[in-house]
C-alpha cells in the first residue's frame, strides 16, 4: 500500500494541517487544477483557504477548480446543489475569476453528451483532487460497484447516500442520481488527498486500510496511487492507528 496516512488531534488542527499544504501546493504552482468536493467534510478546510486568500498569503488567481460531482433533478437555484454549496463555502470568497469555475452540465438534455463535455474540459487533468470519503466507502457519486476505468457519468445513488443528501437540502425532494467524474480522471491525477472525521467515518477507514483494492469500496482504489494521501482527524482514526 502506497498511500500515506496522517492523523490529526482534531478537527481542527486537520483543517488546519490540510490548509498549510494545500497553501504549499499553489506556491509551488499558482496555476494549480483543482477537482474539489462540495458537502460537509471539507468546510472547515474551506474556511481555513479563505481566511488565508483574505489576509493574502494564498491566493487562487491563476488557479483552476472543477466540480467533483452535481446532483440532478434540482432546480438550478437549489442551495443543495454541488456547485451552490461550492460557490457558497468557497469559490465566491476567493480571488478565482468566474471562468474558472467548472461544473458537469447536469440539466442538459443529453447527459452522455454532457458528460463527454466535461471530461474534454478536464482534459490534462487535476493536480490536486480533495475527496470526502462516504461511510458507504463511496467518493464523489462513484459508488460501491462504480468500474474503476469509468469516466465522467451519470450515476445512481444508493439509498445510503440519498439518505445522508437530506443534510444539504431544505426539501424532502432529495436526489436519487448525478454526475460525477469518474474514476479513471481521479486516479489520473497527480496528488489526491482523501478526507475523513468524525467518529462515523471509523468504521469505513478501518476496512480502507485493511482491505485490498476492489470496486466494493471505490476509495479502495487509491490505497496504491503513487501521491496520495488520507487525512483523518482522531475520531475517523480510531482504533486503526492507536
Amino acid at each position: 500500500m502506497k498511500l500515506q496516512v496522517e492523523s490529526f488531534g482534531s478537527e481542527t488542527e486537520w483543517a488546519r494541517g490540510i490548509a498549510d499544504r494545500w497553501q504549499e501546493r499553489l506556491t509551488a504552482n499558482p496555476a494549480l487544477r483543482h477537482c474539489l468536493a462540495a458537502g460537509l467534510t471539507p468546510v472547515r478546510i474551506y474556511a481555513e483557504m479563505i481566511r488565508r486568500v483574505r489576509e493574502g498569503s494564498a491566493r487562487f488567481g491563476d488557479a483552476r477548480i472543477f466540480l467533483l460531482d452535481e446532483y440532478g433533478g434540482l432546480a438550478p437555484d437549489d442551495p443543495g446543489r454541488c456547485a451552490n454549496m461550492l460557490r457558497r463555502f468557497l469559490v465566491d470568497h476567493l480571488d478565482l475569476p468566474p471562468s474558472a469555475f467548472f461544473t458537469p452540465s447536469v440539466d442538459a438534455p443529453d447527459l452522455d453528451a454532457a458528460c463527454r463535455e466535461y471530461d474534454a474540459t478536464i482534459g490534462g487533468g487535476f493536480d490536486l483532487v480533495l475527496l470526502g470519503i462516504g461511510t458507504n466507502g463511496h467518493v464523489g457519486m462513484n459508488e460501491p460497484g462504480t468500474p474503476v476505468d469509468i469516466d465522467t457519468h451519470r450515476a445512481g445513488l444508493h439509498v445510503e447516500t440519498v439518505t445522508s443528501s437530506a443534510r444539504y437540502m431544505n426539501h424532502d425532494r432529495f436526489p436519487t442520481w448525478g454526475l460525477t467524474i469518474g474514476l479513471r480522471p481521479l486516479l489520473a491525477a497527480r496528488e489526491v488527498w482523501l478526507l475523513a472525521t468524525g467518529a462515523a467515518k471509523a468504521g469505513i477507514v478501518a476496512r480502507l486500510l485493511a482491505e485490498e483494492a476492489h470496486s466494493d469500496l471505490p476509495a479502495s482504489w487509491f490505497r496504491d496511487h503513487p501521491n496520495a494521501r488520507l487525512f483523518l482527524d482522531r475520531a475517523a482514526a480510531g482504533d486503526v492507528l492507536a
